[in-house]
């Protein structure tokens, strides 16, 4: 039975030693009362997964991605924490335990869920059935991020410390609970966060997020653009990542790295990774000495704020000022930064922070300068306008702004150059959100990224690049009005934006709803601009790609992993190799195609999309071998990543199709037909193949009129239909229905305007 809420495997995931349960059987027992008291709190059938077989994924021997996967995906995890259970050696704590919290904290809702009541509450529910030793209750907290709670099954007397049995009586247990209560309590914590989450989850749903659709079944054709030949465009393509087919929609849109400016932090963060800080004195530059009492009020001021978070170490201000008073300094107007870098070093601080107090007129003015102690290098600066009056609102101002530039930049601690993005939001809690949208989006988990983009832009209305990604998330899940939803807002605020923003955004407009060659004019723009954006040429190679240019696409291409290599680097995804080789591939570069993808799985080994492009290649050698080993070698790893047989099947036969072997295409696109007979997207798929390939028009029309019935709307259906009409020399018929075709079109499609032109030719001939 699955999760109440789709995309889960179960509600709750019951985690335990089997050194508690051999004894007397508690962990069952407990169990098997828990599920009677659920069924009498919920009104749905709650899903419990409970491990009973001490053979079944427990064992350290087995592999723990295929075993346990699935099923920690669930949304609320109870560890029965025992003395035994706390031990960083066992399976349980490392590989369910550990891993869940991990998970969790990475999933759209995070390890936290807002009650209704207000309060928030984790996802882990401890059931606690010893007294822990100080050291195993810092154990798991360390794992938790917080304090533990949970429900407590202890029954204790003097010398006894044990688990609570329904037998026992509560009036001799010192603890004073009786089993039964406990039992409810688990129920009852368990229901307010399933309400939570549901409540959490519905406003998430209403604004962005249906669900999720598998690679598979969006790889129809409605976000296709890439053409086999200039003038035609295959349609047997999927969206396994080994193309860029819908990657109108790509990650990479905003890699802009100005990480010249962010990396000078990230090497000033310390090994236990915190950023050590010394605030100096602010300097009275007013000539005004009554306000020689704020040189020390705001560094004050300073250090109490940073010091609330856990990211900094912050120097004590009578560590400071013991030194300055070693020094001889009894005021400030001498002290220069590197008087405060030689300071700084002496209390071990990798960044000070030095400012003055300046004023004209009735404006008061705060700087602040952010500066590398050893380098004595200015990496960020502040400034801060206001009267007299409002000086303590001038300070908090400019610790938020201090603690926000600080935070965001130790986030980007280890980002790759092609990751670090010209980020247009000064919330830190934006810009987190962000980077956990970012992991899930290179993962293919486009529902997950979503989620995290949404509370981004939420925190930050203005976040630029939050939206963007939003819109891409969306459309490659197929939402495509939400797609274009997000990326209307984001055009519509284009002019308050910066020049390279509103580049981005005008170019996300062009790829959203304009042709290709829209497209490229912002993409030179861009490259004018800066030469060193990979993420660029990666997109004017895919725009090339679109309109079959090849020839055009394939310098684009180049060079974005020609930037790569100058940086000493990888690329974030493998699609900048694949996309290069399925443009060799149409130009008959086949020997340079190979070269490529041997560099490749140097960074990509076991990567779908790569293996994808591996078997069309050898397959189009006619090296059947290798061709059969590597879609083995595929089909392992898509069952790996636990895709549906049927999205496999369809993607084998776009292998087939683009090495050139009609008859097992048929085969296979027959073969997922027939295990959905009435989905639209794979009537119309097969339908189109039989017509467009010349194999069976008739069954083909038939198969398109079907898909019609079930979506008489959908462009690319009437497309195939026209198509059809055409291969069986209607042309008037068939004008008319790609005409409509057009009309009701969602994006520039390269092949429909092919089959214009051609029934148009047609028609002209017959004049």
């Amino acid at each position: 039975m699955a999760s109440i809420i789709p995309g889960f495997e179960y509600d709750i995931f019951i985690s335990y030693r089997q050194k508690d349960n051999k004894y007397d059987g508690w962990v069952t027992e407990f169990v098997d009362n828990l599920k009677k008291e659920i069924e009498s709190t919920f009104k749905e059938d709650i899903s419990i997964y409970f491990d009973i077989n001490p053979h079944d994924g427990l064992l350290e021997t087995h592999d723990v991605d295929a075993s346990l996967k699935n099923k920690l995906k669930c949304l609320i995890f109870i560890p029965i924490v025992s003395r035994t259970y706390c031990d960083p050696t066992s399976f349980a704590w490392e590989h369910e335990f550990r891993a869940f919290v991990e998970q969790a904290s990475t999933d759209q809702f995070g390890l936290k869920v807002k009650l209704p009541g207000g309060n928030v509450s984790s996802r882990v529910l401890p059931v606690r059935i010893h007294d822990l030793d100080a050291a195993d209750i810092k154990l798991c907290e360390s794992v938790l991020g917080g304090v533990m709670r949970g429900v407590e099954f202890i029954y204790k007397e003097p010398g006894v410390n044990r688990s609570l049995t329904p037998a026992d009586d509560d009036k001799k247990n010192l603890n004073n609970t009786r089993y039964r209560n406990q039992i409810n309590k688990v129920s009852l914590a368990t229901r307010e966060i399933l309400l939570g989450w549901k409540a959490d989850k519905g406003v998430t749903e209403k604004e962005v997020i249906q669900q999720r659709i598998s690679y598979g079944e969006v790889f129809e054709e409605k976000k296709q653009t890439t053409k086999e030949k200039p003038a035609r465009l295959n349609r047997i393509k999927l969206l396994s990542g080994a193309v860029v087919l819908g990657l109108l929609i790509i990650a990479a849109l905003l890699i802009y790295p100005k990480i010249f400016k962010r990396d000078k932090l990230a090497n000033l963060i310390s090994a236990d990774g915190r950023i050590s800080i010394a605030v100096m004195p602010f300097q009275n530059m007013t000539n005004d000495t009554i306000w020689d009492i704020w040189q020390g009020g705001i560094q004050n001021e300073l250090i109490n704020s940073l010091t609330n978070y856990e990211e900094f170490k912050v120097r004590h201000l009578e560590s400071i000022t013991g030194v300055l008073q070693s020094r001889g300094f009894a005021n400030y107007a001498s002290f220069t930064p590197s008087v405060a870098g030689s300071i700084s070093q002496k209390l071990d601080a990798n960044i000070f922070i030095h400012g003055s107090i300046k004023q004209a007129g009735a404006t008061i003015r705060v700087n602040a300068q952010l500066i590398d102690s050893k380098r004595e290098e200015l990496f960020k600066s502040f400034q801060i306008d206001g009267t007299a009056e409002n000086i303590l609102h001038i300070i908090d101002s400019l610790s938020v702004m201090v603690k926000n530039s600080l935070i965001m930049s130790k986030l980007e601690q280890g980002l790759t150059p092609d990751y670090k993005k010209y980020v247009t939001t000064g919330s830190p809690e934006a810009y987190r959100y962000y980077l956990y949208g970012e992991k899930a989006f290179y993962k293919g988990d486009f529902t997950t990224a979503a989620n995290w983009y949404l509370k981004s832009v939420a925190i930050d209305s203005n976040f630029t690049d939050a939206y963007i990604q939003l819109s891409a998330s969306c459309g490659n899940q197929g939402l495509t009005d939400q797609s274009r939803q997000w990326c209307l807002r984001l055009y519509k605020k284009r002019e308050m934006l910066s020049l390279y923003q509103k580049l981005y955004a005008e170019l996300w407009y062009a790829l959203t709803f304009e042709t290709p060659n829209n497209a490229i004019n912002y993409l030179r723009q861009l490259q004018e601009l800066d030469d060193q954006i990979p993420s660029v040429y990666y997109l004017s190679g895919y725009c090339y790609s679109g309109l079959g240019q090849y020839d055009k696409a394939i310098p684009e291409y180049e060079k974005a992993l020609e930037i790569y290599k100058g940086w000493d680097s990888k690329p974030q995804v493998v699609w900048y190799y694949t996309v290069l080789g399925s443009a060799y591939h149409k130009t008959g570069q086949y020997k340079k195609e190979k070269e490529l993808y041997i560099e490749a799985e140097q960074d990509f080994p076991r990567e779908q999309g790569l293996i994808f492009q591996q078997a069309i290649l050898s397959l189009t050698e006619g090296d059947t071998i290798a061709g059969n080993r590597y879609i083995e070698k595929y089909i392992s790893v898509r069952k790996e990543n636990s895709d549906p047989e049927i999205n496999i099947i369809t993607d084998l036969g776009g292998i087939y199709s683009e090495a050139g072997n009609p008859d097992k295409t048929e085969e296979y696109l027959r073969r997922a037909l027939s295990l959905e007979p009435d989905n639209a997207a794979r009537l119309n798929l097969l339908g189109y193949f039989l017509i467009d390939n010349d194999r069976n028009i008739n069954e083909g029309m038939d198969l398109v009129d079907k898909a019609l019935k079930l979506s008489p709307d959908d462009f690319t259906y009437l497309d195939s239909k026209g198509w059809g009409l055409y291969k069986s020399g209607k042309y008037p018929e068939a004008l008319e229905i790609l005409e409509k075709s057009d009309s009701l079109k969602t994006y520039d499609n390269a092949e429909l305007s092919f089959h214009l032109e051609e029934v148009k030719k047609a028609l002209s001939r017959k004049k």
